[in-house]
């Protein structure tokens, strides 16, 4: 790890609340479970974006419980790296990939602001709306990705429709997700995303809408960007 000599890039009180959240990650009628419906979608996403994950290095950026970092596993990477600030989410993860027998998948403690290595495949997803310095976290995230190499990011957009469904029907009326999970003026525009991107020396290759179906509760992808949006870009340099 490194020692970036910063302000941990993280808020105390979103670590606290997820570690709260912990025992219950892997709980598919629990405050989880919209993640849990999304998670095969955004798998479905990575794989065919980045062609497969077959002998490729992968990074999960705040891993939480282990949920995207087992499927990218599962899914033949030759090794997958999960990264999360919160010990207690990271206790999760590894009982639950120890019944996995998951030889590939390995859990750390720090953020990628303090990570070292290259690796083919970065994932941050559900996390920018959740730090204290989204942009800096896209330009670590950067770094860790190798020239030529994928950043997948999904997030959610500061609009209207983002507030209505993302944090009052999601929140409050259809509960979904816990209270005070989201805050709406630390969503991401799309176009803010791109931006720090491109000064990172990433070129955008894709961004996609995700859509939640209430009446059957699974997400799928496209559509518009106002809500849910998932991104692609490659590193600048390499093949």
């Amino acid at each position: 790890m490194k020692d970036s000599g910063k302000t941990l890039n993280a808020d105390a009180a979103e670590l606290e609340r997820f570690a709260a959240m912990a025992a219950q990650w892997w709980d598919p009628n629990g405050p989880n479970r919209a993640l849990m419906a999304m998670n095969p979608v955004r798998v479905g996403y990575i794989v065919e974006r980045v062609g497969g994950l077959t002998g490729k290095r992968c990074l999960d950026v705040g891993c939480g419980g282990g949920l995207l970092a087992e499927s990218l596993a599962g899914e033949g990477a030759e090794s997958v790296l999960g990264l999360d600030a919160s010990e207690e989410m990271l206790e999760v993860a590894r009982l639950h990939a120890m019944a996995g027998n998951l030889s590939n998948l390995e859990y750390r403690r720090g953020t990628a602001e303090e990570a070292d290595g290259q690796f083919d495949v970065v994932c941050c997803l559900e996390v920018l709306e959740h730090v204290p310095r989204p942009g800096e976290l896209i330009n670590a995230c950067a770094r860790l990705t190798r020239p030529g190499g994928h950043l997948l990011v999904s997030t959610l957009n500061r609009t209207p429709r983002a507030f209505a469904l993302g944090v009052v029907a999601a929140e409050f009326l259809l509960g979904l997700l816990p209270r005070g999970t989201h805050r709406y003026e630390k969503f991401i525009r799309p176009s803010e995303l791109e931006a720090w991107a491109r000064k990172a020396n990433l070129s955008a290759r894709d961004f996609t809408g995700l859509q939640y179906n209430p009446l059957h509760g699974s997400f799928r992808l496209g559509g518009g960007l106002d809500v849910n949006y998932i991104a692609h870009f490659t590193k600048t340099g390499g093949a």
